[in-house]
């Protein structure tokens, strides 16, 4: 009988173990899912971030690893950019409006990678005390760096060129992205993490 109720003990302590590891392990797609839901590209918020290195599990976390996604991004879109430039450039092609759009898009993806940076950096160095400062700096530089994705992608509009539909289309995949990190910022900023936020 000893032996019975010890086998039982066993197995309900085995039991309330596994789920309890079954739901910490939930915990950070759930709010995953629950924070983009509401994001301006939810598939694509939810993709990126669930496929993210390393569980996120505040709206700190959330917010770091969606700046990231995007400094990712569009780091890789300025590799591609300077290359295409240069290949234009040196092919001396004779369409002006292509030459002028991608130089230009050169440099405003470049300003948007500095910003992301800077971003990056703020977000993993907040304070309690500074936290409301922090924040909009954080915002502001997202913002940015959007509105810069955002003009490369306009002044390609009256461009006719084969190198058109790959930049749009690179720039569109990077502007989501940031879209979301922006989105995510602001819940961060709304959240009631901040008074864990010590100096």
């Amino acid at each position: 009988m000893l032996r019975l109720c010890s086998l039982i003990t066993l197995f309900l302590l085995l039991s309330c173990s596994a789920a309890g590891s079954k739901h910490g392990h939930d915990e950070p797609h759930d709010l995953v899912r629950s924070s983009c839901a509401h994001a301006s590209y939810p598939a694509v918020c939810l993709r990126t971030l669930s496929s993210f290195k390393g569980a996120a599990e505040t709206p700190r976390d959330l917010a770091q690893a969606a700046v990231n996604v995007s400094l990712s991004r569009a780091s890789k879109v300025s590799a591609y950019l300077s290359q295409v430039s240069s290949d234009v450039n040196k092919g001396k092609s004779t369409n002006k409006r292509e030459r002028l759009a991608l130089s230009d898009c050169v440099e405003q993806i470049s300003d948007s990678v500095e910003d992301l940076s800077k971003t990056l950096n703020e977000l993993k160095h907040l304070k309690g005390d500074t936290f409301s400062w922090q924040m909009s700096n954080a915002e502001t530089w997202v913002s940015s760096a959007l509105t810069d994705e955002d003009t490369c992608l306009d002044g390609f509009e009256d461009v006719d060129s084969k190198v058109k539909s790959d930049v749009k289309r690179k720039i569109g995949n990077v502007a989501r992205v940031t879209s979301n990190a922006l989105y995510m910022l602001t819940r961060l900023d709304e959240s009631r993490e901040r008074p864990r936020l010590m100096p």
